[in-house]
């Protein structure tokens, strides 16, 4: 399982938040998804070996949002 923070661009209200969650929800080995309006961000549980950063830039670009890490890199801390 690996943990990871990506900054959100886009989100400007909850609804935002309510289609971040859901489109991260909907990637094949997402177990947990807590998504900060405040902060710009999402925190994602997954499976590293069912789902993958691109597959999360993926599915949030076909919501019309965009997704990086914090230093512009795919950064995973493992749980």
């Amino acid at each position: 399982m690996v943990t990871k923070t990506i900054r959100v661009q886009g989100m400007v209200d909850p609804n935002d938040t309510d289609k971040v969650s859901h489109a991260l929800h909907e990637v094949w080995g997402v177990r947990k998804v807590d998504v900060s309006l405040n902060r710009g961000e999402a925190t994602v549980s997954y499976d590293e070996h069912a789902a993958s950063f691109a597959d999360f830039q993926q599915a949030l670009l076909d919501q019309g949002f965009e997704i990086f890490t914090e230093d512009g890199t795919e950064e995973e801390k493992k749980v």
